[in-house]
């Protein structure tokens, strides 16, 4: 159903307009979360991870190039259109594609149950930047990883951004939010009582080196990564069942965390 938009203060178009992805994300009742995808081929991706869209904001243009495919596996919920300055005023930012969807949030899967049939796990503790996380989603689907796991200090990967870096795999890739309290003690315990072993990416002196051949044999592999900054905590490391290092050259000592993972899981790949 096209609405044309008419007046920029309609609480229909609060979610776009006037609330930040926090209050989208409802944390005080996450049942009723919501999330923003952008562009057409995001959105078809999340319609083809079953998220139930609620709304639909586009430029009249993209609309009408939409008709015959997109917008029929909306179903009846309302588009609201306009001209793309129109478009840009109203949400304070250049839409991709000229396309935006509110979708539902689902409740998030079980780490343990996650896990159970993986063989290749990412964890990421603390990576605050939407753009990082997005980024190692995207590596994580294309490059042979089963499955996430990001503490709760991470950035959602159901931010608008996040889920824009990663041309929306974020839907194509099993991911979770460990429970608050339970990284790295319990969250490390319940990889290994699954039969991982844990690999902290650290740069300490008695890394192994990504290149080891060791690491192929190994059934079922964890790679924890920590954050931009900082790295993994040292009780991190401790727990974890050994540490890597990426083998560099010319003096560089480390990559960027989303550059690193990309690295890591193309060597660790099934």
């Amino acid at each position: 159903m096209l609405i044309p938009i008419t007046d920029f203060a309609s609480p229909a178009l609060d979610d776009y307009a006037r609330r930040t992805e926090n209050q989208l994300k409802n944390r005080e009742h996450p049942e009723a979360g919501r999330f923003i995808a952008e562009s057409p081929l995001v959105i078809g991706r999340a319609l083809d991870a079953g998220c139930r869209p609620i709304s639909a904001l586009m430029e009249a243009r993209q609309a009408e190039a939409l008709a015959d495919s997109l917008l029929p596996r909306l179903g009846d919920i309302p588009v609201y259109v306009g001209a793309f300055d129109l478009l840009t005023e109203l949400t304070g930012f250049q839409l991709t594609r000229g396309a935006l969807c509110v979708m539902e949030r689902r409740p998030l899967p079980d780490p343990a149950s996650l896990c159970r049939n993986a063989r290749r796990v990412a964890v990421l503790e603390e990576v605050e930047n939407p753009t990082n996380v997005g980024a190692i989603l995207r590596s994580a689907a294309a490059l042979g990883m089963d499955a996430v796991l990001l503490s709760p200090a991470c950035a959602d990967p159901l931010y608008r951004r996040a889920i824009r870096v990663s041309m929306g795999t974020v839907f194509q890739i099993p991911w979770t939010i460990l429970p608050e309290g339970s990284w790295p003690e319990k969250g490390i315990r319940m990889l290994h009582e699954q039969g991982f072993r844990t690999a902290a990416m650290a740069l300490r002196d008695d890394a192994r080196t990504l290149d080891d051949p060791a690491l192929a044999q190994m059934d079922k592999l964890a790679l924890v990564l920590g954050t931009e900054g900082d790295g993994l905590k040292r009780e991190t490391i401790a727990q974890c069942d050994f540490a890597l290092r990426i083998p560099m050259e010319h003096g560089v000592d480390s990559l960027n965390v989303a550059a690193a993972s990309a690295v890591a899981f193309w060597q660790l790949r099934k």
